[in-house]
């Protein structure tokens, strides 16, 4: 990866990471990739997620604690004429932003910490409200029934890939096809554009 597009600023990453609904998490048993994707929320060091009890997911992770998660966010599809008149199809690309965590699974057996994880999920997913706090009694049994796990980030690797290694007059010709595009993502990728090239 190209050190341009690494983003180490802490407070771009977790801002990312709450804008984000959902990602991917890949473990492995016996040799065998597996992957799903599923909802999460961060919470200092470590990402935690929900789900059922019982299951090939937890039977691989009962067997192999360690995985690896990602997040994407798509922004401009850039056709190869945005950037190039020599008709190649080479210079096409899509910018984007992207977290890569690796770790440890650890599950979450203490019944306020899931509490808390789960509030934190729904307080992101559903930041406007509505709905009884995590902490009634209405909840515990399904809160005890719920298998609440987290992975405890150990490395982690942002990449925003928005032209940044671009020289200014290829970068000036981008946003110019991008304005005369003028959907909604090419105005959002305009302003990301301009926030990392400085």
């Amino acid at each position: 990866m190209k050190q341009i597009f690494e983003i180490k600023d802490q407070e771009i990453i977790n801002e990312f990471f709450d804008e984000v609904e959902y990602g991917t998490l890949a473990i492995c048993a016996d040799n065998k990739p597996y992957s799903l994707p599923l909802n999460f929320v961060k919470i200092g060091d470590a990402l935690y997620f929900h789900g059922a009890k019982k299951g090939k997911k937890i039977d691989i992770l009962k067997e192999n604690i360690h995985a690896s998660f990602s997040v994407v966010k798509p922004y401009s599809m850039i056709q190869s004429y945005f950037s190039s008149r020599d008709g190649l199809a080479c210079p096409a690309t899509q910018f984007f932003n992207s977290i890569i965590a690796d770790g440890m699974i650890e599950f979450v057996e203490d019944y306020s910490q899931k509490v808390q994880a789960l509030d934190a999920l729904m307080q992101k997913l559903q930041s406007e409200g509505g709905y009884k706090p995590l902490d009634d009694e209405e909840y515990i049994k399904v809160i005890t029934a719920t298998c609440v796990y987290k992975l405890k980030i150990k490395q982690l690797t942002a990449k925003f890939k928005f032209g940044q290694h671009l020289p200014q007059k290829r970068f000036e010709m981008i946003i110019e096809h991008l304005r005369k595009r003028g959907e909604n993502k090419d105005k959002a990728t305009i302003e990301v554009m301009h926030r990392l090239k400085n």
